[in-house]
């Protein structure tokens, strides 16, 4: 049997990260961990975009321009729905999770989830690099991974 998958070697190609203002605080934690991830990882500076918008509602439309135009190997979407006392939360974050999904299927690019969806502020803080992990950091990997993977079956 022959197993194909991606490897976290430097891929070819640009990153775009697509980050939302909303939340700011926890979100610019994530944009460090992508960055740094990716840098890391031997993506040179000058071969990542950072991309801001409102919210995270805004981020798919932004994410799936960026893929369109095959500049980039793969965009990491960067955000925090943080669950308050209304619905706002579920439409949000719904949204923002199919519009992720539908990006990358409708543009061939990988486009990385990496948009919290907590109950409240301590969750997202520990999420985002404070307690457990950054998943910024773990968004970049498998964009990483993604791309190398794509490069293989192209």
């Amino acid at each position: 049997m022959k197993i194909v998958e991606g490897s976290l070697t430097t891929p070819a190609g640009k990153f775009a990260l697509v980050a939302a203002r909303f939340n700011q605080r926890v979100v610019e934690s994530l944009v460090d961990g992508a960055r740094d991830t990716l840098t890391r990882h031997g993506v040179a500076a000058d071969d990542i975009v950072l991309h801001w918008v409102p919210g995270s509602f805004e981020i798919p439309l932004i994410a799936q321009t960026v893929a369109a135009t095959k500049k980039y190997a793969a965009v990491i979407c960067l955000g925090a729905v943080i669950r308050g006392d209304t619905d706002h939360y579920d439409h949000v974050a719904g949204a923002a999770t199919s519009g992720v999904a539908h990006a990358s299927l409708a543009t061939g690019v990988p486009v990385i989830f990496g948009i919290l969806t907590t109950d409240n502020v301590e969750q997202a803080l520990n999420r985002a690099g404070l307690k457990s992990g950054n998943k910024g950091a773990e968004a970049a990997l498998a964009a990483i991974e993604m791309a190398n993977l794509l490069g293989q079956l192209k």
